[in-house]
């Protein structure tokens, strides 16, 4: 059989499964990305805050996060997360294991360390904002929901895209070692089809290749956003 048939959508190709496990890569990271909005958005206003102890979670936070390696927060949140099911489900009186789905495991776990990047992302582009416009709509008594749709909110998205457009890279990355909890994305899916057919080199190369689109893409997607939004900030400024 050629590699042609082997990567192709015949009934001995791998073409489908493989775009099948292309579709759970870019899954994954999504998910794990807006998890990480969630808790990176936090984490700077924790960082940013004028506690001294909510900044000392932040900063602990960050710290854990960017520095721990990705693979062991991933075992420990797909163990940690699994045992911890199985604890409520013998509380409920469920006998046997629950494991963590392969799926949540990994967003939560690249998203726990996309958040740790997120934040800075998000910390650096409130740091960017001319805080004479801040105190100018606070003179004039703009309130701080008003201040934040119309001043801070539009200008932070327009700083932090950059940034995020790295987040996102890494994610997208990191999102390899996923693999290790079972879940048939585009790593481990590659890694299948290589052992059942013998043909490393190939299914290696295509697995490499198809990562290579997404990054690619991914830098034309965000790079399009970041001319949007410089744009239509620049429409906003011309109409003030």
């Amino acid at each position: 059989m050629s590699w042609i048939d082997l990567i192709g959508f015949g009934e001995h190709g791998r073409g489908a499964i493989l775009l099948w496990a292309t579709g759970m890569t870019l899954a994954v990271t999504a998910a794990s990305l807006g998890i990480g909005a969630l808790l990176g958005s936090v984490i700077a206003a924790a960082k940013l805050s004028a506690s001294r102890p909510a900044r000392w979670l932040g900063d602990a936070y960050t710290t854990v996060f960017r520095g721990a390696p990705e693979l062991l927060i991933i075992y420990l949140v797909y163990f940690g997360g699994s045992q911890a099911v199985t604890a409520v489900g013998q509380w409920l009186n469920y006998e046997g294991f629950l494991g963590l789905p392969s799926f949540l495991a990994g967003a939560i776990a690249v998203g726990l360390i996309s958040g740790a990047y997120q934040a800075e992302v998000y910390r650096g582009a409130y740091q960017a904002v001319s805080r004479g416009e801040l105190d100018a709509a606070r003179s004039i008594g703009m309130g701080t929901m008003l201040r934040f749709r119309r001043i801070l909110a539009p200008q932070i998205l327009r700083f932090s895209l950059p940034g995020l457009g790295n987040v996102w890279q890494l994610s997208l990355k990191d999102s390899t070692l996923v693999s290790v909890t079972g879940l048939a994305e585009l790593m481990r899916t590659s890694q299948i089809a290589a052992g059942s057919t013998k043909q490393y080199f190939l299914f290696f190369i295509v697995g490499g290749a198809l990562y290579l689109v997404l990054t690619t893409l991914s830098d034309r997607v965000f790079g399009f956003a970041e001319r949007r939004v410089a744009r239509s900030f620049r429409h906003s400024l011309g109409r003030h």
